[in-house]
């Protein structure tokens, strides 16, 4: 059984480029495969190994200028969810394009996972989900907001379109592991907005921790690698992944004229050309092959760019 780690971690680093090299350097020694992301504003990412290469990589991050207070979040795979280790330099660790929010600054007031449930519950408290589209899709709390957004950076026009609705509210907002809500309620804070929680380590950690019996969470969890889901307990889900558009499909959407494994779904269809579905049929070819001789395609893991 191999660990997966979930990991963000918001810190001053005035040269992410001299992080790089070593940190991809130690995973690949390890064998420690994913992805992480490293900007000025900290880091942020995935990773899946054994007990020992995480243990390893952790400790090396930690290592990092302000990363001694590391927090991440584990759970199982029975296979390595990764192709490939990637280690890369962005301007944001979760893209949002406010130049002003911080959230070392500043963030809403963490909400323990335990705690969650009475919170969400109090009429007064409007409860707001800050992921994608097709992540709401498959779960959420019970009496979410669902913005609609196709991808985290649309959230500020969203609010600005919907403030009103939220006048005299407190808001609680969460997301899979808790980064997004950095930055959302920072952003929150900064519009003038001042009771703003958020749950303290995202989804992931409501799942573990607390009992499904006494869980408001519906449905399942998604997340970004080839596991596609989680539910309660961190077991892995029943989704699988559209490897032309990274969204989740459910078994009934295989059975949709518009499926095509490795090529196209119901939901990506008429977002990329005929050149580019021949290329991802390609691509599929090369994973077919890759399988028969007992190897693993690197494309079996890689998302596609529109």
């Amino acid at each position: 059984m191999l660990t997966v780690a979930a990991l963000y971690h918001f810190t001053r680093f005035d040269d992410p480029a001299a992080l790089r090299g070593p940190l991809l350097a130690l995973c690949e020694a390890e064998g420690v495969r994913g992805s992480l992301l490293l900007a000025q504003e900290g880091i942020n990412g995935t990773i899946a190994g054994t007990r020992q290469g995480i243990d390893h990589v952790i400790a090396h991050i930690r290592s990092l200028p302000g990363c001694e207070t590391l927090d991440w979040k584990e759970s199982p795979a029975p296979t390595m969810p990764f192709g490939r280790m990637k280690v890369r330099l962005k301007r944001e660790i979760v893209t949002m394009g406010q130049p002003g929010v911080d959230p070392l600054a500043g963030t809403g007031h963490y909400v323990a996972p335990q705690d969650w449930n009475a919170l969400i519950s109090a009429p007064d408290v409007a409860v707001i989900d800050t992921r994608n589209d097709y992540e709401v899709a498959i779960g959420t709390f019970a009496g979410a907001v669902d913005p609609g957004t196709r991808a985290f950076r649309d959230f500020p026009d969203w609010w600005a379109a919907n403030r009103d609705r939220f006048e005299g509210k407190r808001i609680a907002m969460f997301c899979t592991g808790g980064i997004r809500c950095e930055k959302s309620t920072n952003f929150l804070l900064g519009q003038g907005v001042q009771d703003v929680y958020h749950l303290k380590g995202g989804i992931l950690k409501y799942l573990e921790e607390v009992p499904e019996e006494e869980s408001l969470w519906q449905g399942e969890c998604f997340v970004f690698d080839q596991r596609v889901s989680v539910g309660h307990g961190l077991t892995p889900g029943e989704l699988t992944m559209c490897h032309a558009c990274r969204r989740p499909l459910t078994p009934e959407d295989h059975a949709h004229p518009a499926y095509e494994e490795g090529v196209s779904c119901h939901q990506c269809i008429d977002e990329f050309s005929e050149a580019r579905r021949e290329g991802f049929r390609e691509r599929q070819r090369q994973i077919r092959l890759a399988a028969q001789r007992g190897a693993r395609h690197l494309g079996a893991s890689r998302p596609a760019k529109g």
